[in-house]
């Protein structure tokens, strides 16, 4: 079938941020090693979700932050043509620092005044060491930041739970968390899809799956690493 004239202009950017933590911690128990791959994993489902909305052209980039914040992924690209490098794990954890650097991408210009809400998918296993009260403060007095959709991730125990629930600041909303491999690939398709659908205003994501909705406790017969 051929698409109708004009169709592909019609559709609207939904710019995907992934804000990855690259601490000293995710050195531990191959954490960072599973994020690389479980980010492999998801690629394929936000073309998807690209592909099925006729009305949503999404677009991916990505922040790590560890000693500071950087782009990973600075130019807003088709999740079916990013190839994905390795993160690498050192130092503190500077959300403050990526929610700053996520700050200066969300003003128009760069961002297109017909845009859908920017997406955000937050991923850690620690606590901040700089200012991420103020820097979220300082995000979300932003037009399009206070229009963003969040979600977030904690790997094991020791993620800061209370901290990403702020990030997300949506009451009916929890972290989804992860205290294996198999986990986080679990938790991260659910949290991309959940704020994809949200910020292209279809339906929203089914419920994540039960070991994954409530913060870190692990079942007697769950073999935890993290």
């Amino acid at each position: 079938m051929t698409n109708r004239p004009g169709a592909e202009l019609a559709r609207r950017p939904l710019h995907f941020f992934l804000l990855a933590d690259c601490s000293g911690s995710m050195a531990a128990d191959g954490k960072m090693t599973a994020l690389n791959t479980a980010v492999r994993e998801v690629l394929p489902l936000l073309a998807e979700t690209s592909q099925g909305n006729p009305h949503a052209q999404v677009t991916v980039r990505a922040i790590g932050f560890g000693r500071g914040a950087w782009w990973h992924v600075e130019t807003p690209t088709d999740p079916d043509d990013l190839v994905w490098e390795d993160l690498h794990p050192g130092g503190y954890t500077d959300l403050g620092a990526a929610l700053d650097l996520l700050a200066g991408a969300l003003t128009v210009p760069p961002m297109e005044e017909r845009a859908l809400a920017p997406a955000v998918v937050l991923v850690s296993d620690g606590m901040p060491t700089d200012d991420f009260t103020d820097a979220l403060e300082r995000l979300l007095r932003l037009p399009w930041g206070a229009r963003t959709v969040r979600m977030a991730v904690a790997i094991g125990q020791d993620a800061a739970y209370d901290t990403l629930t702020h990030f997300i600041g949506d009451p009916g909303l929890s972290p989804v968390t992860a205290s294996n491999p198999e986990q986080l690939v679990m938790a991260l398709r659910w949290a991309t899809v959940h704020v994809a659908r949200a910020a292209s205003s279809l339906a929203t994501a089914p419920p994540p799956p039960p070991r994954l909705a409530a913060a870190w406790a692990p079942g007697e017969d769950e073999d935890v690493i993290w």
